[in-house]
């Protein structure tokens, strides 16, 4: 069973972002966000650390590429996605639960840093004759008829 809720989390990351790609050809990267709550303690005034939750994310595709190539340990990042709360049977035969957030976007944290952004000029943003196309572009099937074409 999996419940899915929305969230935007920033943290750091624990360690450098795993990189992978499924059976079906999918790429992936998998990496742990940590993220400590700062509370103002009311009588000293003092920032205080809370507790530190940890939130493994997982993010697909070209995105999954980007991760690989611009974020590492230690960075501060900004995740949106989907909080998803899991069960399963362990090895061992023992019901476990747990979260996972499956990640929409991912980015750095311009909190506390810069950050410079390089477009991606050799990939298109979508696939098909769309992304090379310099016009409208017909899906219509040919069957004899002729199909205008704007260039």
């Amino acid at each position: 069973m999996s419940t899915k809720v929305p969230i935007t989390v920033e943290g750091n990351l624990t360690k450098d972002p795993e990189f992978g790609e499924a059976n079906n050809g999918t790429k992936y990267a998998q990496f742990t966000v940590a993220v400590t709550d700062r509370k103002l303690d009311e009588e000293t005034k003092q920032w205080q650390d809370g507790d530190t939750k940890f939130h493994r994310t997982t993010v697909f595709g070209r995105q999954a590429e980007h991760v690989r190539d611009s974020l590492a340990k230690g960075d501060t990042v900004l995740v949106h996605g989907n909080l998803e709360f899991r069960n399963w049977t362990d090895q061992e035969g023992q019901e476990r639960e747990g979260t996972q957030i499956i990640a929409d976007s991912v980015g750095p944290s311009l909190r506390y840093r810069t950050a410079t952004v390089n477009k991606s000029a050799t990939v298109p943003k979508v696939d098909g004759p769309a992304a090379t196309a310099t016009g409208p572009v017909s899906t219509a099937k040919r069957t004899g008829a002729t199909v205008a074409s704007m260039q």
